[in-house]
């Protein structure tokens, strides 16, 4: 039979099944070497050699980024569409955020699709964005201009629930340092002024703030610097806080609150203070409905319901959000252990590295290639999307 005259979800669905074993190899391979943010290589150089191999013209180091880069396949004039993998691991945990099975959907898809792009007249992308744990590749990567002109960004994260969209939230790091004087704390203790005392406040202020913060807003610190030794007191701390809140404007007075309560601190205790950003501004995620819809349509075809997320719940932030300022963009999530678990564990790495993760990596390869055929085939399904977007953005969402 003509090739052209089958069903092209069919076609899709025979593509991603064939080249499963291949796909599960990348995945495998990715998940036994983890490699931290901006250090992927080998991960990258592996998904560069196999879309290259597939025929995709790739760039790689984009947006300046060693282990960034860009496969193309298409220059038709129709929609452009952005399979966006993410590679990086955790340290400590490895892939105990599953983006070795992030890596093989994407490729999967893309992959699966290689055949029929030409008869869209539109355009693939396969993004590859390192550093989502910590740093944020996609954000240099959106500044610059690597998702210019694309009418569509997909990408699916392993998770705990079948949720069609991701609940998550803006986020920064930010260091925030005490200076006293330094003294001995028996021979002459009112010559000092102590830093860490500072510090250890500022904790308890932001304790009780955070008791009042709207849902969705949190601060967690750490120690990063607490003094030299027991018998000096000291000149100088430092903790490190990541903050989060569920809008990005949210998170704009977050960080001016938690500034107030420092400088408060530190006129109480005689010290001085100084608050800076850590790395950048992860923007909060807007889920694009209308590109939602046909990603769900798909999974549910598949024998995967996928629902709304639960009220109240929230599972992180990523840079896929400041992504999701830009353009239409989708980061549903898929199953691979129980509700009662969650990922950034040993448990959730050991998933991604098993049956468990296979499933979910080859349902969300043929979802999303179906849903990228469906924008690439169907110009007024991207123009859609757009009045979505700029919808949420006349709405503040």
């Amino acid at each position: 039979m003509d090739p052209n005259l089958i069903d092209p979800y069919e076609r899709i669905g025979a593509s991603v099944a064939g080249l499963s074993e291949r796909t599960w190899e990348v995945s495998l391979a990715l998940h036994a070497n983890p490699e931290l943010s901006y250090h992927e290589y080998q991960a990258a150089e592996l998904l560069c050699g196999e879309l290259e191999s597939a025929g995709f013209h790739v760039q790689r180091q984009v947006a300046s980024l060693e282990t960034s880069f860009v496969g193309r396949m298409g220059s038709g004039d129709g929609p452009t569409v952005a399979l966006v993998v993410e590679y990086d691991a955790l340290p400590g945990l490895g892939h105990a955020c599953g983006h070795n099975l992030i890596a093989g959907a994407g490729l999967g898809a893309a992959l699966a699709l290689r055949d029929l792009v030409a008869g869209t007249g539109g355009t693939l992308l396969v993004v590859g964005a390192p550093a989502e744990e910590d740093g944020g590749g996609k954000i240099a990567e959106v500044e610059a201009g690597v998702f210019d002109g694309v009418d569509a960004a997909l990408m699916f994260h392993p998770g705990v629930h079948n949720w069609s969209w991701a609940p998550l939230t803006a986020m920064v790091e930010i260091r925030i340092s005490f200076h006293g004087r330094a003294a001995h704390p028996t021979g002459n203790p009112d010559d000092g002024i102590d830093a860490l005392d500072a510090l250890i406040r500022l904790f308890n202020s932001l304790t009780a703030l955070g008791k009042n913060l709207p849902s969705g807003s949190h601060v967690q610190g750490i120690v990063t610097e607490g003094g030299a030794a027991t018998n000096i007191i000291p000149d100088h701390t430092q903790g490190r806080f990541g903050l989060r809140a569920l809008t990005t404007a949210g998170l704009t007075d977050l960080v001016a609150q938690v500034t107030d309560h420092a400088e408060q601190v530190a006129r109480a205790t005689g010290t001085s203070v100084t608050v800076t950003q850590e790395g950048a501004t992860y923007a909060h995620f807007r889920s694009n409905p209308v590109l939602a819809e046909v990603f769900t349509r798909h999974l549910d075809r598949l024998g995967i319901p996928a629902t709304e997320p639960e009220p109240g719940v929230f599972l992180g932030s990523s840079d896929i959000g400041n992504v999701s300022t830009r353009v239409p963009t989708i980061h549903p999530f898929l199953r691979i252990l129980p509700p009662d678990h969650c990922d950034h564990t040993p448990q959730f790495a050991l998933a991604a590295g098993d049956e468990r993760g296979r499933s979910a990596m080859l349902a969300a390869a043929e979802a999303l290639a179906c849903t990228a055929y469906d924008v690439l085939s169907d110009p007024a399904l991207g123009r859609r999307g757009w009045s979505a977007f700029q919808a949420q953005e006349s709405s503040g969402g």
